[in-house]
C-alpha cells in the first residue's frame, strides 16, 4: 500500500477542479431582498414562508488548481422569500436573497487582502492518502499562525473555525446554521444576516438572559472541541426540544446534548455533553437518528484522525475489516446505549426515525412483556469513494475487502429494524436489513411535521451516473424521488431479501421513469435533458388529502449556460426555483427566475411564516470591520506576515 500512498491521488491534468467549475463553482455577488419574475401559479400556502438552502462558498478562490473539496468553503446561504402583497395579504410576490454567513474566518478573510488560498486547509488536502505528514502538519500550522495574527488590533479573532456551511434548522425562535466544526450560528429571516454563535442556551447579539451557565462545550482546556456540534441537529416537532451530538478527536469522542425550548412543553431542563460510551476511536460521523423516544449513533469504520499518518495509514481510513455498529439509547439516557453490528458501511444521512411495541417474543419474558423496537431508514454506502471523489480524489487502496463483506459499489436506501433487548447484558441482533430500492438515493427527507414517527414518503435524489463519478467529473442530481417507504417495507418483512445485501425492489431509474403505474411506490421526477437539482424540500399543502399532498422546493440550474470549452459559466447565468406537484411528481406548478445562479450545494429548509414572524429578538447584526483602520506597529507586522504565509 505504501507505493499506492505516494502517488498523488488528484488529476494530473491542467483542467480545474470540478468542484470549482461550471455551477459548482462561487459566486462574487450577494443580492439583498429583490423581485423576481415567475411563470405558473405559485401556492398560497408558500405566503410569507422562505426557502434557505446553505452550502460552501470559497470567498479565496484564485489558485483553481489547488486541493479543493465539494464540503469546503464558506457557508452563503440563497433564499427566496414568498412575500405576501396586496391590502389583504392574498398576493405572493418571490424575492431572493443571498448572504455569505460572517463566521470568524469569513471575517478575517474578507479583511486580509493578501490571502492566496482559503484560510483552513481543505477537505481534500487533510484526506489525500498522496499528502506527507509533514505537508498537512505545516498547513495547519499555517492555519493555526494566521488565526493567532487575527488576534492583532484591526482584525476579526478567528475563535471559532466553523464555516457554517452545510445545513440550516429552525429551533426555539432561532434559524441556525450548522457545521461539524463548531457551534450552530444564527441568522435572520428573511434578510439572512448573520447575528451570532450559538451555545445552546442563547446567541451572540441576543439580549442577555441573565445566566453564566455554559451550553454546548462547557469549560475547560478542550471546550472548544466539544461545541463542534453534528451538521444535522434534529428538532422534535412536538417537545420542540433540539437535539445533538459533538464528535471530537478526544475521549470520550462522541457527547450528547438536549436543548429545551425556552417555553417548555414537558419538564426538565437542557443537558450538555454528555458522553456516549462504547466509541473507541474518532470518527467522521455527519449524522445520526433520532425517533420520539430513541437517539441512534452511527459508529462506523470510518476513522478521521492526525495520528492515523503515524501509524502509516490515510489521516480518513476506511477500514472494510471492522463492524459497522450501531448505538441506540433512550432520548434521556445516553448511558443505557445497546449496540448492534453489522458488515461495515457508510452512512452520511438518515431520512426518519421512529418507535414501536411489540409483544415480548422470548419464552422467558413474561405474560403482558412488551419489547421496544426502533426503526431507521438511511441512505448506505458500500464504500468511502463519496468522499474522495468530492475532493477529486482517488480512493486509496486500504485493506482488501473480505470476501463475505464484498458487495457492489452503490448507495441505497435502506431499512434498518432493532429490537431493543430488555437487558443491556444481553445479546442484541438486527432483525432486518435490506435495500427498499435499487437506485442511487441520497439527501433524504420527510415532511418536518411527520419527523420521528413513521411517514410513508422519503423523498430526495438520485442520479444518471449514481453518486460515485470518475475522476475529473462532479455528482450531479438530475433525477428527484418518492419513496413510499411503508409498502416496500411492507413488501421486504412479508418476503425478505438476502439480509444486507438484498434489495425489494430490484429496477433501475429509467424502469420506474417509464413505468405507467398510478400506485408504483416509486415515483421520479426526471429533470429535462442538461438540467440539474438540488435536494428537494416538501411544503404541505393546507388539508391536504395524503401524506404526500403538496409540493417540492428545489433550486435548478440549466447547463446550457456553461460554456463547453472553459467548464465557466457564461456571464449572466441564472437559476431558478422550481415548484413541483408532489403527489404526482410529474407537474412543475411554477418557475421563480432568480436574478443569479445558485451554486450547487449541500442542504436546506422551508421556514413557515410562523416561524419568519416569531424569531426571538437580537439586538444587532454580526457586521465586517476593516484592518486599515488600524495602522499600529503591531498591525503593520501582522500585515508583513500575513502576506509572508497567504
Amino acid at each position: 500500500m505504501g507505493k499506492e500512498l505516494m502517488r498523488d491521488a488528484r488529476m494530473e491534468d491542467n483542467r480545474e477542479h470540478p468542484y470549482l467549475a461550471g455551477n459548482f463553482a462561487p459566486i462574487n455577488s450577494t443580492l439583498g431582498l429583490t423581485p423576481c419574475e415567475y411563470e405558473g401559479e405559485i401556492p398560497r400556502e408558500l405566503a410569507g414562508g422562505e426557502y434557505v438552502r446553505n452550502g460552501g462558498n470559497p470567498l479565496v478562490n484564485d489558485d483553481l488548481q489547488r486541493d479543493a473539496h465539494w464540503f469546503d468553503g464558506d457557508g452563503m446561504l440563497s433564499g427566496v422569500l414568498f412575500r405576501r402583497t396586496g391590502e389583504k395579504g392574498t398576493g405572493i410576490r418571490p424575492e431572493f436573497v443571498n448572504q455569505y454567513l460572517l463566521t470568524d474566518v469569513y471575517c478575517y478573510s474578507r479583511q486580509n487582502k493578501s490571502l492566496r488560498k482559503p484560510v483552513l486547509p481543505s477537505i481534500a488536502t487533510l484526506v489525500n492518502p498522496a499528502r506527507s505528514w509533514l505537508t498537512v502538519l505545516l498547513i495547519i500550522i499555517r492555519a493555526v499562525f494566521l488565526s493567532i495574527l487575527s488576534r492583532l488590533p484591526g482584525r476579526t479573532p478567528i475563535k471559532k473555525i466553523s464555516v457554517a456551511n452545510t445545513s440550516v434548522i429552525y429551533h426555539d425562535g432561532r434559524a441556525l446554521a450548522t457545521c461539524e466544526s463548531g457551534p450552530p450560528l444564527r441568522f435572520s429571516l428573511p434578510s439572512l444576516e448573520t447575528v451570532g454563535w450559538f451555545d445552546g442556551r442563547r446567541a451572540g447579539n441576543e439580549p442577555s438572559q441573565g445566566t453564566s451557565r455554559s451550553g454546548f462545550g462547557g469549560e475547560g482546556l478542550l471546550s472548544f472541541m466539544r461545541e463542534w456540534t453534528t451538521a444535522h441537529p434534529r428538532v422534535d416537532p412536538v417537545t420542540k426540544e433540539l437535539i445533538a451530538f459533538h464528535s471530537t478527536f478526544a475521549k470520550p469522542y462522541v457527547r450528547y446534548s438536549i436543548v429545551k425550548p425556552s417555553m417548555k412543553l414537558e419538564p426538565g431542563s437542557s443537558s450538555f455533553n454528555e458522553e456516549v460510551p462504547g466509541v473507541d476511536s474518532p470518527k467522521m460521523m455527519h449524522d445520526f437518528g433520532v425517533s420520539r423516544r430513541h437517539s441512534i449513533i452511527l459508529d462506523l469504520p470510518l476513522t478521521l484522525d492526525p495520528m492515523n499518518s503515524v501509524r502509516g495509514i490515510p489521516n480518513l481510513c476506511y477500514d472494510t475489516t471492522k463492524k459497522a455498529r450501531f448505538g441506540v439509547f433512550p432520548r434521556y439516557a445516553p448511558g443505557a446505549v445497546q449496540w448492534f453490528e453489522t458488515n461495515p458501511c457508510l452512512i452520511f444521512h438518515t431520512a426518519n426515525c421512529w418507535d414501536t411495541t411489540e409483544p415480548w417474543s422470548v419464552k422467558d419474558g413474561g405474560k403482558g412483556v412488551t419489547q421496544d423496537t426502533v426503526h431507521m431508514l438511511a441512505c448506505r454506502l458500500t464504500s468511502a469513494s463519496m468522499v474522495f471523489q468530492a475532493g477529486n480524489l482517488a480512493m486509496p487502496a486500504f485493506r482488501p475487502v473480505p470476501p463475505e463483506y464484498a458487495e457492489e459499489e452503490q448507495c441505497r436506501l435502506y431499512y434498518y429494524n432493532f429490537p431493543l433487548a430488555l437487558h443491556q447484558s444481553e445479546p442484541t441482533h438486527i432483525r432486518h436489513q435490506w435495500a427498499l430500492s435499487a437506485i442511487p438515493f441520497e439527501f433524504p427527507s420527510v415532511p418536518q411535521a411527520l419527523e420521528m414517527k413513521e411517514s410513508r414518503y422519503i423523498y430526495g435524489c438520485s442520479s444518471s451516473e449514481s453518486f460515485t463519478v470518475a475522476l475529473g467529473k462532479a455528482a450531479k442530481i438530475d433525477y428527484l424521488c418518492k419513496i413510499d417507504a411503508a409498502t416496500l417495507i411492507e413488501r421486504g418483512v412479508a418476503n425478505p431479501p438476502q439480509p444486507i445485501k438484498g434489495c425489494v425492489d430490484t429496477r433501475k431509474v429509467k424502469q420506474i421513469v417509464e413505468s405507467s403505474d398510478p400506485n408504483d411506490p416509486i415515483k421520479v421526477f426526471a429533470l429535462p435533458k442538461g438540467y440539474y437539482a438540488q435536494e428537494p424540500r416538501f411544503v404541505p399543502r393546507e388539508g391536504g388529502q395524503g401524506e404526500d399532498d403538496g409540493w417540492l422546493l428545489t433550486y435548478v440550474f440549466d447547463e446550457a449556460q456553461v460554456d463547453g470549452g472553459s467548464g465557466h459559466c457564461k456571464p449572466g447565468a441564472q437559476s431558478e426555483l422550481w415548484i413541483i406537484d408532489a403527489k404526482s411528481m410529474k407537474n412543475i406548478v411554477a418557475k421563480i427566475r432568480l436574478p443569479q445562479r445558485v451554486p450547487y450545494g449541500l442542504h436546506g429548509c422551508w421556514f413557515p411564516e410562523a416561524e419568519v414572524q416569531g424569531q426571538r429578538p437580537f439586538e444587532a447584526v454580526r457586521s465586517l470591520t476593516t484592518q486599515d483602520n488600524d495602522n499600529g506597529l503591531l498591525s503593520g507586522l501582522g500585515k508583513v506576515m500575513e502576506r509572508w504565509v497567504g
